[in-house]
């Protein structure tokens, strides 16, 4: 374990930079999750039309890409870990916190990056109304902390099984519920113009989530990466 909070950062940028440089090589995560969310919303979009959407059928739209998309290349980080037999030296040279922050900024990074190509797409083919992006803001980056905080665990677990797409889906989807119920009412909010004060209460609960999914994840992630 490191012996001071310095230790552990560095050890955690360490992880990054490595994986960083793994997906600038390959790129198979990030263009898993951009053209999976581009296909998708540029379907459902023309077959729903531009007008007349809903603010409440716009939110769900977008958070039901984001979430499919995060499923498509989120647990690459840890399955190709497993592939390529590195897996087995990350456990003796780097400690699980390290390991677990590491990967968590990595894929908050994909999906930081996938987000900003999405949301303005998303608002030119929805007509969604370009002057809800500024309360639309804290909400997106309120999610994709959320998003990652919870599957990033969730990779880890999957990551020796078979079936992993699958069974990476299916595991995510009940812990990420009550996110993306949260998600949905706030931006629902945003977009109806009611603003950033209506959607305090989904802003707390989002905060709460995030705060909860990472610190339980760094209290069981070490079992779950040395089993």
């Amino acid at each position: 374990m490191p012996t001071s909070n310095a230790g552990l950062i560095s050890k955690a940028a360490a992880v990054y930079a490595k994986d960083f440089r793994l997906e600038l090589r390959s790129r198979y995560s990030l263009n898993a999750i951009l053209m999976f969310a581009v296909t998708t919303l540029a379907v459902v979009s023309f077959s729903l039309g531009q007008s007349g959407l809903s603010p409440k059928l716009l939110s769900a739209l977008f958070w039901i890409v984001l979430f499919f998309s995060a499923m498509s290349g989120l647990a690459h980080v840890f399955i190709r870990e497993e592939e390529t037999g590195t897996a087995l030296i990350l456990r003796l040279k780097a400690d699980p916190d390290a390991v677990y922050l590491g990967k968590l900024l990595i894929n908050f990074s994909l999906l930081s990056v996938m987000t900003v190509v999405i949301t303005p797409i998303f608002f030119i083919f929805t007509d969604a109304g370009g002057q809800y992006v500024l309360p639309f803001v804290p909400i997106l980056i309120l999610g994709v902390v959320g998003l990652c905080s919870a599957t990033t665990l969730v990779a880890a677990i999957i990551a020796r099984a078979s079936m992993k797409t699958a069974l990476f889906a299916a595991l995510s989807f009940p812990i990420l519920m009550p996110l993306l119920l949260a998600l949905v009412s706030a931006s629902e909010k945003a977009l109806g113009g009611q603003g950033l004060s209506a959607c305090w209460s989904e802003l707390q609960a989002l905060v709460a989530y995030a705060v909860v999914m990472i610190t339980g994840s760094l209290m069981l992630f070490k079992f779950v990466w040395q089993e």
